[in-house]
């Protein structure tokens, strides 16, 4: 089943001569449990594609279907709603909140949506994020790998539908990504977590199912890893 579904998607910044063109009629598709890498130069539009697809910046045409529901068909409070509960964004630096400590900052999502805190999984999760014994630290408390496992486990928290990260380990030391890529790895076979992973490392990309090139806003190869 495809958990995610693009069609015809194209952003355009800007008017006239200043007109740019960063992604042109990209169409995929993405079974659910898969890892996809997005591959691409520097301004190919793969973080535009990204953003989108996280329903953090409106495509100027064509249509994103994330668990059968057209994205860009909600309002905005459908979309924040959306955002907090159907995706889950790990960004290069981190993005957390200074003032809230390792537990609140990966419960937030469920916070926000005045749920609940399901304690049990939070303890499953800071045990495998190896961040015991640092669950009242602040961000400024942490280095950098660990910050980026808390911002895993705040992307992981609300089970979503897709977890998307942007150029995760790219803030951090080769022993630190290594660790890393293994956590995103360990939540797509644990959880059965569909997972697009934009990269820059073909190390990284090399561990996916499948990898996707973008180039100039076009898809210039989509392949299958045989593994």
């Amino acid at each position: 089943m495809d958990i995610l579904k693009i069609e015809n998607l194209s952003k355009i910044y800007g008017e006239g001569e200043n007109q740019v063109k960063a992604l042109d009629n990209v169409s995929f598709s993405v079974p659910k449990g898969q890892f996809v890498a997005i591959i691409g130069p520097s301004g190919s539009g793969k973080s535009t594609l990204l953003h989108i697809l996280g329903g953090v910046d409106k495509p100027t045409s064509g249509k994103v279907y994330l668990d059968g529901q057209d994205v860009y068909a909600q309002n905005e409070d459908q979309l924040a709603i959306f955002r907090r509960r159907q995706v889950g964004l790990i960004y290069q630096f981190y993005n957390l909140i200074p003032v809230l400590n390792v537990t609140e900052n990966i419960s937030l999502p469920v916070l926000m949506d005045g749920k609940k805190v399901d304690k049990n999984y939070l303890r499953e999760l800071i045990d495998l994020l190896s961040l015991t014994g640092r669950e009242k630290h602040l961000p400024n408390e942490l280095s950098g790998g660990q910050q980026q496992r808390v911002s895993i486990g705040r992307a992981l928290f609300n089970n979503p539908a897709v977890m998307l990260a942007d150029e995760p380990t790219g803030n951090l030391d080769s022993k630190n990504s290594h660790e890393i890529v293994e956590l995103l790895k360990l939540s797509n076979k644990k959880y059965g977590q569909t997972l697009i992973v934009i990269t820059h490392d073909d190390s990284i990309a090399l561990q996916a199912d499948r990898i996707i090139t973008i180039n100039d806003g076009k898809i210039a190869s989509d392949r299958l890893l045989v593994k």
